[in-house]
């Protein structure tokens, strides 16, 4: 199973890319919103995406929307926000 980890703090990708590939995972990395549009594109064996919710050039919410136009590929949000219409978002 291939996972894309996107967050735009490298010290928790690679913190994941670490316990990922324990478990045998394969990760692909990209460090803000656009770089994992432009992996996904590209890369059509990517099966989890692992998703920050706050990240430059565009944000995990915009990324969400952006995949479900043409895609049902599971993602695990990420966020340090605690405000219930954040986790509502």
């Amino acid at each position: 199973m291939k996972i894309l980890v996107t967050d735009d703090d490298k010290e928790i990708v690679d913190l994941l890319e670490i316990y990922l590939g324990n478990e045998g995972y394969i990760t692909e990395k990209a460090y803000d919103g656009q770089e994992a549009l432009e992996r996904l594109a590209k890369d059509s064996e990517i099966d989890l995406m692992i998703l920050d919710v706050m990240m430059p050039r565009k944000d995990g919410i915009e990324v969400v929307k952006e995949v479900r136009k043409s895609s049902q590929l599971p993602i695990l949000m990420l966020s340090a926000k605690t405000a219930d219409i954040d986790k509502i978002k």
